[in-house]
């Protein structure tokens, strides 16, 4: 996601930044390109227009013109504004007062409801909340089944949804019913079509008026690009829609629903969906989100997934073993799995600053996510006597390892050489106090 923009914006922006002084006319061209490039992302002409020109007016003031680093001062604005078109912060649910909190999905079909609904309940479950999912698409029984299964999966009630029924009886039995299953937030998952319809649409603001709900969040693929954002206005104007959320924004969509949708609705983006886990739903941040497309990445997303994922107990006993340099290939397996939950190491690297504009290059430089593979699958094939004393490896347990992890015994052999030139360099910096790879992990 926003690949190609943000190439397009680092080449145009680090024209500027080698400049002493910058003149109207370094402006109008950098800013011609950065109109191209945004249209080339699908970002709304309209929407384009005003934010180049916010731009120009800013630029072109005493804040760039007067500066000591002008360069720096000009995509300093850009940020500020490329976060504004968002809506610089991140918009949080409005759960306040007396629950049931409900909260309504709508949107096409094949925008990816019903699995944005599981991956909903299982965002609010992991922060105390007790969700309560309902398949209310009644033309649709596969989309009933899928809940159903998703539901049992992260453990979350889900409505025993009668087919014959009327969508808006549904919810509103659903709502009523909530707290017999403990539950102080109740997710509906609505009907989609193939474009807007009148019919639709009625159904939808029948089920608005049965329930009441505090949030009705807009759900768009994000690979549509501008027609999203087109559908999101319509919905909007029926619904009043409080938010939105993009699926698909791991994918190769050139960004301009996520670019426009805000200024186009007026309404935030909320959550994206990033990948098909259930658990693959995160909070949008506007500001980090156009720090990464500028290049200066997203440490702050990084360090939250890393706390976020890793465990503190295992991590602590892990510093530990590191002090003492008794750590072993179990321990750097239980590393690579950890690993893992934080994305590719491509993803990773993107959000470090510096990166966001290097993404062809890191696919050729940066470890290979098979190559993690591999090494886990050989680690995996070793008995655990083996992981914990590497040395004892001799040639026929070299053989059986390797025909154990369908690799051959040159990658075990590089596997533990590797492994033991980590052992010594960690043993020289425990002895020496400087234990850089423990205060990482800590």
């Amino acid at each position: 996601m926003f690949e190609s923009l943000a190439e397009k914006l680092d080449g145009t922006l680090k024209k500027l930044t080698g400049r002493g002084k910058l003149s109207e006319g370094n402006i109008k061209d950098a800013l011609k390109e950065v109109r191209l490039a945004l249209l080339e992302a699908d970002v709304n002409y309209r929407v384009v227009k005003s934010f180049v020109e916010d731009i120009r007016l800013r630029a072109v003031g005493a804040e760039v013109m007067q500066s000591l680093t002008p360069g720096q001062q000009f995509i300093k604005i850009v940020n500020e504004e490329l976060a504004g078109l968002m809506s610089h912060e991140s918009q949080d649910l409005q759960m306040v007062g007396r629950s049931p909190f409900c909260i309504m999905l709508v949107g096409l079909q094949g925008s990816g409801k019903t699995t944005t609904a599981a991956k909903l309940a299982a965002y609010l479950h992991k922060r105390g909340r007790h969700p309560y999912l309902v398949p209310a698409d009644v033309y649709r029984p596969a989309a009933v089944e899928q809940l159903e299964k998703l539901g049992a999966m992260i453990q979350v009630p889900v409505y025993e949804t009668d087919l014959d029924s009327k969508p808006e009886f549904i919810c509103g039995d659903a709502v009523s019913r909530s707290g017999t299953v403990g539950a102080d937030v109740v997710i509906l998952d609505t009907a989609g079509r193939l474009h807007v319809d009148e019919h639709l649409m009625n159904e939808l603001v029948r089920i608005k008026e049965a329930t009441a709900p505090v949030e009705i969040l807009f759900v768009a693929d994000a690979m549509t690009g501008q027609d999203a954002v087109n559908v999101a206005a319509k919905f909007n104007e029926v619904l009043d829609i409080t938010g939105i959320v993009l699926t698909k924004m791991e994918g190769d969509a050139r960004g301009g629903a996520a670019l426009s949708i805000r200024a186009v609705t007026g309404k935030p983006v909320k959550f994206i969906g990033v990948g098909e886990k259930v658990t693959a739903l995160e909070a949008f941040h506007p500001e980090r989100v156009a720090s990464q497309i500028l290049g200066m990445g997203d440490v702050v997303s990084l360090i939250e997934k890393a706390q976020e994922e890793f465990d503190e107990k295992q991590t602590a006993e892990l510093q530990k073993k590191l002090r003492k340099n008794e750590f072993d290939l179990e321990d750097f397996r239980s590393q690579l799995v950890q690993m893992k939950k934080l994305g590719s190491v491509e993803d990773i690297m993107g959000m470090l600053p510096g990166m966001g504009g290097m993404s062809k290059k890191l696919k050729q430089l940066s470890p290979d996510d098979t190559e993690l593979a591999r090494v886990e699958a050989i680690i995996n094939s070793m008995t655990r006597e083996e992981r914990r004393s590497y040395r004892i490896i001799n040639g026929s347990r070299r053989r059986r390892i390797a025909a154990g992890s369908g690799t051959t015994v040159q990658d075990v052999n590089r596997l533990l050489k590797n492994f033991s030139q980590m052992k010594k360099m960690i043993g020289r910096f425990s002895k020496k106090g400087r234990l850089g790879l423990g205060s990482l992990l800590g």
